[in-house]
């Protein structure tokens, strides 16, 4: 009973260490599309410049430098483009197709392929966000000061949860959307739809320029309108300064003298 306690023990211990890979990895393998700049592979400890062509295998660390960029395309189809300064883990749990990646610093931008019009589940980890994918493309950047996590969603939708703070709600985005996951702050109602952002600042443009118009100024705005169908343009037919007539002034009163000459030397 002992011996087997203790060898159990031991064969943890080497899982830990050493991951599982299982036989089929190859075909969850990467190949290198695109590489300039400094590309490199970081292992045992030492790096190692990556050249298209080249394989990524699982668990495999990529890490780009200041002029690095690469793209990398998997067997579905999806890709991962790597901007400078960055530093990823490709499929670092290989017990699990749908871990993708973890970044751990950088930019990178990911376009997920969907297979045979059916979602294609993929998750990245960051050290603050775990995002789940069913098939869309999205940005990714990860702070190197404080490993704040960003997504940017260009087109499909992802679901953002904390990594830290399990019990947090995790956030939907759609297309335009945007977050960013801090490490100790909830992410619930953090999203930032810039469409909406969009119409909030225009709306705010036309009540400053209606209050400018109120007040005598004239101030062009799209979406405004005139009396000679100019938008934007407040004159309206018979003010004066605005190429018409001034109104006639009421019954029993004179209009005031004209401002004396400036003086002359």
């Amino acid at each position: 009973m002992e011996l087997s306690l203790l060898l159990a023990a031991t064969a943890s211990v080497c899982l830990a260490q050493y991951p599982f890979i299982p036989s089929d990895a190859a075909n969850y393998s990467a190949h290198v599309e695109t590489a300039t700049g400094q590309v490199s592979l970081y292992k045992d400890s030492r790096l190692s410049a990556i050249s298209v062509g080249d394989v990524i295998k699982v668990t495999e660390t990529i890490v780009t430098g200041p002029d690095g960029h690469a793209t990398l395309r998997v067997s579905d189809g999806s890709t991962i483009e790597v901007f400078p300064n960055a530093q990823l883990v490709f499929r670092k749990n290989p017990g699990d197709w749908k871990d993708l990646l973890d970044l751990l610093v950088g930019t990178i931008r990911v376009h997920i392929e969907h297979w045979a019009n059916q979602p294609n589940p993929n998750r990245l980890v960051t050290p603050t966000a775990v995002i789940s994918v069913r098939g869309t493309t999205f940005d990714v950047s990860v702070d190197p000061d404080d490993e704040t996590t960003e997504v940017d969603v260009v087109e499909g939708t992802v679901q953002v949860r904390h990594a830290l703070l399990p019990s947090d709600r995790p956030a939907t985005l759609h297309d335009g959307q945007t977050i960013k996951v801090y490490k100790n702050v909830p992410i619930a109602s953090n999203s930032l739809d810039k469409l909406t952002v969009f119409r909030y600042v225009l709306q705010a443009m036309r009540d400053i320029a209606l209050t400018l118009e109120n007040r005598g100024f004239k101030l062009n705005l799209p979406g405004g309108s005139t009396g000679n169908g100019i938008p934007g343009d407040s004159c309206k037919p018979g003010t004066a300064g605005c190429g018409g007539t001034a109104p006639p002034l009421p019954t029993g009163t004179t209009a005031p003298p004209p401002p004396p000459p400036p003086p002359t030397n």
